[in-house]
């Protein structure tokens, strides 16, 4: 039954003095322990393994018939109480219902998932789209409600407008999205003086890059201070450098710089990626493009957008 697994398991084993023989973990409760004791007068704890040893070569069939016949009462008792207690104290919400047993619906919510997680027997019932939880865990539902309850009320549809119309009505949503035009531009200052080699992957400061081409054309000053604050001019001027993102397998073949890069590299805006770098360059690029593949087997990514850097 639901719940028997997380709350009682019985392993064949061996003793040390080859002995064969079963173990049994259960939650100590001082009664149930008393009816485990009753049931296999043999079983003793055994401290290096945290759990109960049967000796016997049936044991493992034996404890699993007994606590399916134990648990099966011990947990109707339990929802018995708990529903006793929701009576008399009941969790008054519109995001919970109680039917046979406590009916938990709410907008999406990733907290409210992780909480709910967290509660013994809870499960996510597709066929009516809610959470079921048992009346046994009520007080543990209960402990968790408030954030639940939160964290449903943040995620309804109103709500979410009204943090999306304040969030583009804050100031720095339109620098957000200056920031985000100017990196579907595709391109980096580089200072005229020293010119980064093309094809390669190069770490820069907005990460690992292969500049395409120089197209000679002057960066505006606002504009490099405003995004590219890092990158000196130097004696030069800094010109515009066409670039894109490494794809996994370029990423691959770079060989790492022996060491970090100095002021001059830094300043410069271009230089040699370490392995540490590398590595986490790798992951990313990694993951996106088996993302790219999954959707375009769906259908829903054209060829042309799985260009990199796009």
């Amino acid at each position: 039954m639901a719940g028997e697994t997380e709350q009682f398991s019985a392993t064949q084993r061996e003793a040390a003095d080859g002995a064969a023989g079963a173990t049994a973990a259960f939650p100590y409760d001082r009664m149930t322990v008393e009816r485990f004791r009753a049931a296999f007068p043999r079983a003793r704890w055994r401290d290096d393994l945290g759990a109960w040893f049967v000796p016997g070569t049936t044991a493992e069939r034996r404890l699993k018939a007994w606590s399916g016949r134990e648990w099966t009462g011990v947990l109707a008792h339990a929802d018995e109480r708990g529903r006793d207690a929701f009576a008399f104290e009941p969790l008054v919400s519109p995001y919970l219902e109680a039917a046979d047993d406590l009916v938990v619906r709410t907008p999406y919510s990733r907290a409210v998932v992780t909480e709910l997680r967290t509660v013994p027997w809870a499960r996510w019932d597709p066929a009516s789209k809610a959470w079921r939880v048992p009346f046994r865990s009520l007080e543990e539902l209960r402990r968790r409600w408030p954030a639940i309850e939160d964290a449903a009320r943040q995620a309804e549809p109103e709500e979410r407008r009204k943090r999306e119309a304040s969030r583009k009505a804050a100031p720095e949503h339109t620098d957000r999205r200056a920031e985000a035009a100017e990196r579907r531009r595709n391109r980096y200052p580089v200072p005229e003086e020293a010119l980064p080699p093309l094809g390669r992957v190069l770490q820069t400061h907005v990460g690992c890059l292969v500049f395409e081409a120089v197209n000679g054309e002057v960066v505006d000053r606002e504009v490099a201070a405003r995004f590219y604050p890092g990158v000196a001019a130097g004696t030069g001027a800094l010109v515009w450098a066409t670039r894109r993102r490494p794809m996994h397998d370029e990423l691959v073949r770079v060989w790492p710089a022996r060491e970090e890069a100095g002021p001059a590299g830094i300043a410069r805006g271009w230089w040699q990626p370490t392995i540490e770098v590398l590595r986490e360059e790798r992951r990313k690029a990694a993951s996106l493009e088996r993302a790219q593949a999954t959707r375009r087997s769906r259908g829903r990514l054209p060829e042309a957008d799985t260009v990199p850097g796009s």
